[in-house]
C-alpha cells in the first residue's frame, strides 16, 4: 500500500511540473542552483581579535601594573580587613582593600551597588578605554551601538547584596529590606547596567558556569562575532565573594587553605604541602572585535582570539573525573575548533587552583595533549587566589600579556613538587623568557564544566 501512495505521489508531482510554464521551471532551476552555489562558497567565519583589557585584582588594577607585579612573583594575598574573621579558620583571602571608581561609577551608586557590579563597571569601562574608546568620548559614539554588545558572567552574583537583605529580613521583616536588593543580586546587573551606560543595544546576557564562567563568556562573545551578530563585544567576568557567607561557605566545603601563619605561601598550586585553594576577588573585561572593524578604526591589536571549547565531566560535584576524560576532550576539541595542532601551544596558563585533586589531573591531562618539551605552563592563582566565576577572565589577560611581552610568570610556592611535576615546565620560583606562539587558557568549574580558549599574536594579514 505504501509503495503504491508513493507512486501516485510521484505521478502527480511529474504531472503539475511538466503543466509549469517552460520559464518557471527555469526560474526554478536557476534558483535551486543560486542556492547550491552559495553554499559552496560560504564565507569563512569572521576573524576575531582583542583590542582592549581591563581588570580588578588583587595585585593591580592596570593590565601592565598586574602583569608587571605578576613576574616579579609578588603575592596579592593577605589578612582578611573587610571583617572581624577571628572565629573562623581561613582568615585570609586576595582582598582588594580598595578600588578607584571615579569616572567609572556614579557616586550615587557607588555606595549602594554590589561590589561584583561595581568591578565590572570599572573593569569593562577601562578595557573601552584601553581599546581606544573611552567610555565618555566622542569615539565611543562613533560606533553603532546596535552592533556592540555586553557578555559578561559570574559565579555568585551579588552575594554581599543578597546576604545583606536577608540579614534585613531575619532582623527586621520585609519592610526593612532594601528595594534594590534583588536587581543587585541578580547575575545579569552588572553587564546590563554596563550596557545602560555605554548605550551598547546588541548581544546581552549573563553566564553562570561556576569558576569556568569567563572563559564560557569569551568564547560566547566571540561566537556572536564570528556568525555576524555583533562586531564588538565586552566579553569577561567578576565575583565578589570575600564576605562572611563566601568565606564560610567554602570553610565548610572543606575546601580552603588553613595557612594564616603565611598567606602570601598558602595558594601552592602542585605543590606537597598544598592544603585548599585561596579565594580572591575581581573582575576582567576583554574587547573582543571583528578583526576588519578593528582595523578600520586604526586599533591597536593584542592578540587574535583563535576558539575553544567546553566540556562536561558529569562525574561529581566538585571533584574532577580522576582520569581527566572531561579535561583531555576539552583540550582536543579546543585544538580542533581553533585550527591549531598540538604542537603550535607552547604556552598554558593552567587553572591549578592548589587542591589535592585538582592540580595533579589537570596537569596529567596537559601532559597527555602537549607532550613536547616547549610547553611551558603556569598557576596565576599562585599569587591572587581563585576569582571563581572572574578567574578565567582575569587569566585570559594574563594569557595575553604573555603573548605580548614574551615573559612568562612564575608559579610561586613551589618548593616540593609533586613526584612527576617538572619545576622547569611549570616555571616555578622565577619567570622565563618565552616566545609564545599560541598560548592556552584552561579554567574548570564546580559542575564538572570544563573550558579552555586559545589566543595567539596579532595578525600579520
Amino acid at each position: 500500500m505504501l509503495q503504491g501512495t508513493r507512486e501516485m505521489l510521484n505521478k502527480r508531482h511529474q504531472a503539475r511540473s511538466s503543466t509549469l510554464p517552460s520559464r518557471a521551471r527555469c526560474r526554478g532551476v536557476r534558483v535551486m542552483a543560486a542556492v547550491h552555489d552559495v553554499s559552496k562558497t560560504e564565507a569563512a567565519p569572521r576573524r576575531v581579535v582583542v583590542t582592549g583589557m581591563g581588570l580588578v585584582s588583587p595585585l593591580g588594577h592596570e593590565h601592565d601594573e598586574f602583569y608587571n607585579n605578576l613576574l616579579a612573583g609578588r603575592s596579592g594575598i593577605s589578612l582578611i580587613e573587610g571583617w572581624n574573621t577571628q572565629d573562623y579558620t581561613t582568615r585570609f583571602a586576595g582582598e582588594i582593600k580598595k578600588v578607584d571608581c571615579t569616572g567609572y561609577v556614579t557616586k550615587k551608586f557607588e555606595k549602594r551597588i554590589d561590589a561584583t557590579i561595581k568591578y565590572i563597571l570599572v573593569a569593562g569601562k577601562k578595557a573601552l578605554g584601553d581599546a581606544g574608546l573611552p567610555w565618555d568620548g566622542p569615539e565611543l559614539k562613533e560606533l553603532d551601538r546596535l552592533r556592540c554588545g555586553t557578555l559578561v558572567g559570574t559565579a555568585l552574583g551579588g552575594m554581599t547584596s543578597f546576604a545583606t537583605a536577608c540579614a534585613a529580613l531575619e532582623e527586621s521583616g520585609f519592610k526593612k529590606m532594601n528595594p534594590f536588593c534583588i536587581p543587585f543580586s541578580i547575575n545579569n546587573m552588572g553587564g546590563a547596567m554596563l550596557a545602560m551606560d555605554i548605550g551598547f543595544m546588541g548581544p546581552n546576557y549573563s553566564i553562570s558556569t561556576a569558576c569556568a564562567t569567563g572563559n564560557y563568556a569569551i568564547l560566547n562573545a566571540a561566537d556572536h562575532i564570528r556568525r555576524g551578530d555583533a562586531d564588538l563585544i565586552l566579553a569577561g567576568a567578576a565575583d565578589a565573594a570575600i564576605i562572611p557567607a563566601g568565606i564560610g561557605g567554602f570553610i565548610a566545603c572543606k575546601a580552603l587553605s588553613k595557612r594564616n601563619d603565611d598567606p602570601a605561601a598558602a595558594s601552592r598550586p602542585w605543590d606537597t604541602e598544598r592544603d585548599g585553594f585561596v579565594m580572591g576577588e575581581g573582575a576582567g573585561v576583554l574587547v573582543l572585535e571583528e578583526y576588519e572593524h578593528a582595523k578600520a578604526r586604526g586599533a591597536r591589536i593584542y592578540a587574535e582570539f583563535l576558539g575553544g571549547a567546553f566540556t562536561c565531566d558529569a562525574h561529581h560535584m566538585t571533584e574532577p573525573q580522576p582520569e581527566g576524560k572531561g579535561v583531555i576532550l576539552c583540550l582536543e576539541r579546543a585544538l580542533h575548533n581553533s585550527g591549531v595542532t598540538a604542537a603550535d601551544v607552547n604556552y598554558v596558563n593552567a587553572h591549578a587552583t592548589s587542591t589535592q585533586a585538582g592540580d595533579m589531573a589537570e596537569y596529567r591531562a596537559i601532559n597527555k595533549v602537549f607532550g613536547h618539551s616547549e610547553l611551558r605552563m603556569n598557576s596565576t592563582k599562585s599569587m591572587i587566589g581563585h576569582l571563581l566565576g572572574g578567574a578565567g577572565a582575569v587569566e585570559a589577560v594574563a594569557t595575553i600579556k604573555a603573548i605580548q611581552t614574551g615573559w612568562v610568570h612564575p608559579t610561586i610556592n613551589l618548593h616540593s613538587p609533586e613526584p612527576g611535576v617538572d619545576p622547569v615546565r611549570v616555571v616555578a620560583g622565577t619567570k622565563q623568557q618565552h616566545a609564545v606562539k599560541v598560548a592556552l587558557s584552561n579554567s574548570f568549574g564546580f559542575g564538572g564544566h570544563n573550558s579552555a580558549i586559545l589566543f595567539r599574536g596579532p595578525p600579520s594579514a
